[in-house]
């Protein structure tokens, strides 16, 4: 009993299956069968009447064309676990340059809004990916369309002829071949829709240029943050230091006692100055991080946080000095915001090295509600781990907790 239970839910399953990719299949012959239909409703043998009916077919073929296709795609996905990648070309950040330009990944735009309105239009019409749904719209209804439209045809034969030389041979053929005919979509979606060479290196192009775009964008701003902080700091602290000892030499003979407070002050002056400059180059590229490594960087830079923070390593956790640097600044960015802005009391950094590269999670039980704004700190930490050809999750409900990862892909050093 079980067995045949088994097989009649095969059969049921199967019918639905076939029934599924036999509809997907006919959308887009549908849509020209009812084109041809009005053409010879107006008028088989007048030209312009076929004018109308060609252009509400081939708008309904670009319409449907994409939808038929990702919904392919998702069955299946959900009954044999094969993944189709869509390749589909991704629209870049739009990303404002230094001259005040709006950079879309195809060209400068004086607005966002412009830049946004352009990407549109280019990726939409440009992508390659169109040409090839609309071959595997062509190809789909006479392969795996015609083979999945058996079962239900014969059903429906077998529904409208009642008698028993049509009927039980059209139920036997829908029942025998019912849990085998809808598998022909698997090939032929793995075959016709999965992105091409050409596509793949098109859309690594596209990201790499929009990735030079978002670098060059970072590096022109923490060159404006280091102008800022030496002007502001430590530059305005060495011209008053040179005055102070300006003033103390020409005082020396006459003031011997306010010579000497100058030169105090000067003195004060120069420890505040290197300590400054030391700030900075810690900003840069902070030594422990050179001398010691990402680990003992990482718990150097928990030890000087308000709240508890554990740190957790698992492998050697040596990775190139730009990789490690990027990793660093990462966490120090989200430590931050979990002081900050999250109200967190306690938080925790796992650092994780494999073959693959390197992973660091930070975890904090903050309220959580993080969201990723353009122009914000999480915007840039996706910048510098995308130039890495890194990725960044994030997973903050609201009320907590906040749990990021960053993966970065590099050779164990």
């Amino acid at each position: 009993m079980e067995r045949v239970g088994a097989w009649a839910a095969g059969v049921g399953v199967g019918l639905v299956r076939a029934c599924a990719v036999a509809g997907l299949a006919l959308a887009v012959p549908a849509v020209w069968a009812g084109a041809v239909a009005l053409g010879i409703h107006w008028g088989a043998a007048n030209p312009w009447s076929w004018l109308l009916p060609a252009v509400l077919a081939g708008a309904g073929t670009l319409v449907l064309c994409r939808p038929v296709c990702a919904a392919v795609r998702a069955l299946v996905a959900r009954w044999s676990g094969a993944v189709v990648p869509a390749g589909y070309r991704q629209a870049p950040r739009v990303t404002q340059l230094s001259t005040g330009y709006w950079w879309n990944g195809f060209g400068y735009e004086r607005t966002r809004r412009d830049a946004l309105m352009d990407q549109h239009w280019r990726i939409r019409w440009q992508d390659p990916a169109n040409l090839r749904d609309l071959r595997f719209v062509a190809v789909f209804p006479f392969t795996a369309g015609l083979l999945a439209a058996v079962p239900p045809a014969a059903l429906v034969t077998a529904a409208v002829h009642r008698g028993v030389l049509t009927a039980v041979p059209g139920v036997l053929l829908a029942v025998g071949c019912a849990p085998y005919a809808w598998r022909a979509v698997v090939p032929v979606a793995v075959r016709f829709l999965r992105p091409s060479t050409a596509m793949a290196l098109a859309e690594r192009v596209a990201e790499l240029t929009a990735q030079r775009a978002d670098a060059t964008v970072a590096q022109a701003a923490e060159i404006r943050r280091i102008e800022r902080d030496l002007h502001d700091g430590a530059q305005a602290r060495l011209v008053a230091l040179g005055l102070s000892l300006a003033t103390a030499q020409r005082l020396l003979d006459r003031d011997p006692e306010q010579a000497r407070a100058l030169i105090r002050d000067a003195q004060a002056g120069a420890t505040a100055s290197l300590a400054e400059l030391r700030e900075l180059v810690r900003g840069i590229s902070p030594p422990v991080l050179t001398e010691r490594g990402l680990l003992d960087a990482v718990r150097a830079l928990a030890l000087d946080l308000p709240l508890p923070v554990d740190v957790e390593a698992q492998g050697p956790l040596r990775a190139d000095a730009p990789v490690e640097a990027a990793v660093y600044f990462g966490v120090a960015e989200l430590l931050t915001n979990a002081v900050r802005h999250a109200g967190a009391t306690r938080a925790t950094v796992r650092l994780r090295q494999d073959a693959a590269g390197v992973d660091a999670e930070v975890l904090d039980d903050g309220r959580g509600g993080l969201v990723e704004r353009p122009g914000g700190g999480l915007a840039g930490l996706r910048r510098r781990v995308d130039a890495f050809g890194g990725t960044l999750t994030i997973d903050s409900p609201a009320g907590g907790p906040t749990r990021v990862r960053m993966a970065v892909p590099c050779e164990s050093s």
